[in-house]
C-alpha cells in the first residue's frame, strides 16, 4: 500500500514524457492528461483516507530506511494538498482545452502542466529537505516555459523578473540546505527533527532558520511579492490560473513544514517575524488590489493578501489557527482558480484587461456574473462559502492567543478584498452593456463548465465543511505536535 504515495508525483511525469513523443495528436493528448490527473485525483483520495484510518505512511526508495534514503511521506495535511492540486489542475485542463489555441498545445503545452504538478507534489511529500529542493526545481523549471508560453512581449518582459527571483532564490535556498547538513550532518526532515529537539535550537540554527524564511517568503509572496502580480498577469488564463491557485501554496507549505517540525524552539523570533511579514503582506496587498484598474493585477494582489492571511495561522501556531489556516489553504486554491478563470473570461470577451472598458457583462453572460459574485463572497469569508469557516477558525485561535494586531489586520484585509471585488462586480457586469447583441462574442460550454465546476466545490466545501473536518484536524494536530510525524518514520 505504502507504494502508493509515489503514484502523484510518477504519473503525471511519466505522462508528460509519454506526450512528447505524439506532438501532433492534440485530441489524445487532452484526453490522456484529464485521465490521467482524474486517476490522481482518486489514487490520492485512497491514500488521503487509508492515512486517516492506519496513520501517516512512508515509502523508502531503494530500500534504504531512514534517515539515510530518499523518502516520501503521506500525513493528512500533505495528502489534502495533493488532492486538491490534482482537482484543480483536472479543471484547469478542460478550460485549457477550449481556449490555450493548437499552436501552444503542438508546443508540449500538456507535458509541462503534467510536469508541473509532478513537481507541486513531490514537493507535498518529499521527507527530506534536498528532494525539497529537487521538487521546488522541477516545479519551476516547467513555469518557466509555461510563463513564457506564447511569446508575446510582456510574456518575455513579465517573464525575466519572475525567472531571475526564483534562481535567486533556489540559490539561496541551496546554500541554507548546505548550512544544514554541515551543521547536523543530515538533511530527513524527521531526523532534523529530532536532533534540534535534543541538543536544542542553537544561534547559528537559528540565522539558518531566517534564510530559509527568506527562501519561502519569497517564492510564496510572504512581503517579497514584488514579482508576482506582473509575472501572474502575463500567461495565458488556464495557465495563470494553475500559477495563482498553486504555486504560492508550495511556498506556504514548506514554511508549515519547517516552522513546525524543524525550527519550532525560538517562535519569539522566528514565529515573530513570520507574524510581521504576514500583517505588512496583508496591509500592502490590500493597497495594491484597490489601487488597480487592471483585473489581472486586481486578482493577483488578491493572491497576495491570502498568503498573509494564511501564514498569520502560523505565526499563532496554536491548533485551531493552523486547522483555520489549513482550511483556508484549501479553500483558497479553489477558489483562486475559479477567480483568474473568470478574469481570464471576461478579458478574452471584453478584449481588454481594463476595467473601465467593460461594461454590463451580465446581461450579456448571466452564469459568468453570478459566478464572480459567488467568488466575491467566498474570498471575503461570507458564509456559507468555503472562506468562513478558516476566517472563523483563525480568528478563534487568534483570539485564544491574544494576537488581536494580527486579527484585526487580517479581518480588514477581508473588507480590501470585498470592496476590490465588488469594484469588478459593479463596474464590469453591471451598467450599461458595451456589446451589441450582433458583436457579442459566445461563451462557449467547455469554457463555462470548468467554472461551474469550480463553483460547486466552492459550494459543496462551505456547506459540508465536516467532510474534510476530520483531515483537516488530525494536519494540525500532527504540524503542532511534532513527535507524531517523528514517531510515525522512525517506528515503522
Amino acid at each position: 500500500m505504502n507504494n502508493m504515495i509515489v503514484f502523484p508525483m510518477i504519473l503525471p511525469v511519466l505522462t508528460a514524457i509519454f506526450l512528447v513523443f505524439i506532438r501532433k495528436h492534440i485530441l489524445i493528448q487532452r484526453w490522456i492528461s484529464v485521465i490521467v490527473m482524474l486517476a490522481n485525483v482518486g489514487l490520492s483520495i485512497v491514500i488521503l483516507l487509508h492515512v486517516q484510518t492506519e496513520g501517516i505512511m512512508r515509502l523508502d526508495f531503494g530500500g534504504w530506511e531512514p534517515p539515510f534514503g530518499i523518502l516520501f511521506v503521506a500525513d493528512s495535511f500533505s495528502m489534502l494538498l495533493v488532492v486538491t492540486t490534482n482537482i484543480v489542475t483536472v479543471v484547469c485542463l478542460l478550460y485549457a482545452m477550449f481556449s490555450v489555441g493548437k499552436e501552444f498545445e503542438y508546443m508540449f503545452f500538456y507535458s509541462f502542466v503534467l510536469f508541473l504538478i509532478g513537481g507541486v507534489n513531490a514537493s507535498f511529500l518529499t521527507g527530506d529537505l534536498f528532494n525539497l529542493f529537487v521538487s521546488f526545481e522541477v516545479m519551476l523549471l516547467a513555469s518557466y516555459a509555461l510563463i513564457a508560453f506564447g511569446g508575446k512581449k510582456i510574456q518575455l518582459k513579465k517573464s525575466i523578473p519572475y525567472i531571475a527571483i526564483n534562481v535567486v532564490s533556489s540559490w539561496i535556498f541551496l546554500v541554507a540546505i548546505a548550512y544544514v547538513y554541515g551543521t547536523l550532518g543530515t538533511l530527513n526532515l524527521a531526523h532534523l527533527s529530532q536532533i534540534i529537539a535534543e541538543e536544542g535550537q542553537t544561534p547559528i540554527l537559528t540565522v539558518i532558520s531566517i534564510l530559509f524564511l527568506i527562501v519561502f517568503s519569497l517564492k510564496s509572496g510572504l512581503l517579497l511579492y514584488q514579482w508576482l502580480p506582473a509575472s501572474y498577469s502575463a500567461p495565458p488564463t488556464a495557465i495563470a490560473a494553475l500559477f495563482g491557485a498553486l504555486l504560492t501554496k508550495v511556498g506556504i507549505y514548506a514554511m508549515f513544514r519547517i516552522f513546525t517540525l524543524l525550527f519550532y524552539h525560538e517562535p519569539q523570533i522566528t514565529h515573530m517575524l513570520i507574524g510581521v511579514l504576514a500583517g505588512l503582506t496583508l496591509i500592502s496587498g490590500s493597497i495594491g488590489a484597490i489601487a488597480s484598474n487592471d483585473i489581472r493585477y486586481i486578482v493577483s494582489y488578491n493572491v497576495i493578501i491570502a498568503v498573509g492571511f494564511i501564514l498569520v495561522g502560523l505565526a499563532i501556531g496554536t491548533n485551531t489557527a493552523i486547522e483555520g489556516s489549513i482550511y483556508y489553504i484549501i479553500h483558497d486554491m479553489i477558489v483562486k482558480a475559479l477567480l483568474f478563470l473568470i478574469a481570464g473570461t471576461m478579458i478574452s470577451l471584453s478584449g481588454s484587461p481594463k476595467m473601465n472598458r467593460m461594461s454590463g457583462l451580465i446581461r450579456n453572460y448571466p452564469i459568468l456574473g453570478w459566478l464572480f459574485f459567488i467568488v466575491m463572497l467566498a474570498l471575503a469569508g461570507i458564509p456559507p462559502l468555503s472562506g468562513f469557516i478558516g476566517k472563523v477558525l483563525l480568528g478563534k485561535g487568534a483570539i485564544e492567543a491574544g494576537s488581536y494586531v494580527l486579527l484585526a489586520l487580517s479581518f480588514i484585509s477581508a473588507l480590501f478584498v470585498l470592496y476590490s471585488l465588488l469594484r469588478i462586480f459593479m463596474d464590469c457586469f453591471w451598467g450599461e452593456t458595451m456589446l451589441s447583441a450582433e458583436d457579442e462574442p459566445p461563451l462557449r460550454k467547455g469554457i463555462l463548465f470548468p467554472l461551474i465546476v469550480l463553483g460547486v466545490l466552492t459550494f459543496a466545501l462551505g456547506l459540508a465543511p465536516e467532510s474534510i473536518a476530520t483531515f483537516v484536524i488530525d494536519g494540525a494536530e500532527t504540524l503542532v505536535n511534532p513527535s507524531i510525524y517523528i514517531d510515525a518514520i522512525f517506528d515503522q
